[in-house]
């Protein structure tokens, strides 16, 4: 598989276009995809029967009418609430856009690589011993360390994952940190980014992508 485009920023919808359309729905991937994005990211669970299912939280609470735990819910249960798949996800975008997964949980990533193998991806996780398990499978894997909070050394923390790239929290990005990241050949993506002026600060600290609910927002990014 050919190497993803690494530049600076790169268009990238959270959760599709969440500012514009439930998160995580085929609705709002497609919203994200009609604005021109470079890629989408999405966040993956499994069922209570082995489905990757797409959806940020644990609960299904917040974002459907339906209750209760996706881990302890069916791929019926689940569809009921229009709650899409990893496969219809990857058969909405069609090769339109990059995708971004989130791996939201232990033990998925055998499956998801065998789901995503042959399109543009990136594998993204907090859980950073999975995007270890992620390069076991595939050497060329892009991989993303995602960083809540500034550790001592970001630049460490993202190589001791093993990962392609850093994904920093806004409210941790720091010029320093990202020029050691990217002095050290780790691309930074920095999340989540609505307001104009923090695009415009994240676009003066060279990062190479931003990641919006607003993707319209980062239109001429990377142009």
């Amino acid at each position: 598989m050919r190497p993803l485009r690494i530049g600076p920023a790169i268009k990238i919808g959270h959760r599709g276009a969440a500012g514009h359309a439930p998160e995580n729905t085929l609705l709002s991937i497609e919203t994200a995809l009609s604005l021109g994005v470079d890629a989408v990211e999405i966040d993956v669970h499994r069922s209570r029967d082995g489905h990757l299912i797409v959806m940020h939280d644990e609960r299904v609470d917040r974002t459907t009418d339906g209750s209760g735990y996706i881990r302890d819910l069916t791929l019926p249960q689940l569809s009921a609430l229009r709650v899409p798949t990893l496969s219809e996800v990857i058969a909405a975008i069609h090769g339109r856009a990059a995708l971004m997964i989130e791996l939201k949980v232990r033990d998925i990533v055998p499956d998801v690589v065998a789901q995503a193998g042959g399109i543009p991806v990136y594998y993204a996780s907090f859980l950073h011993s999975e995007l270890l398990r992620v390069r076991d499978l595939d050497s060329t894997a892009q991989t993303v360390a995602l960083i809540d909070a500034s550790p001592v050394s970001a630049t460490a923390f993202a190589l001791e994952a093993g990962a392609t790239h850093a994904g920093i929290a806004f409210t941790s990005l720091e010029r320093q940190s990202v020029r050691a990241l990217k002095n050290a050949g780790i691309g930074v993506f920095t999340w989540t980014v609505d307001d104009p002026r923090d695009i415009a600060h994240a676009r003066s600290l060279e990062v190479d992508g931003l990641i919006s609910n607003y993707p319209d927002r980062l239109n001429g990014l990377g142009e």
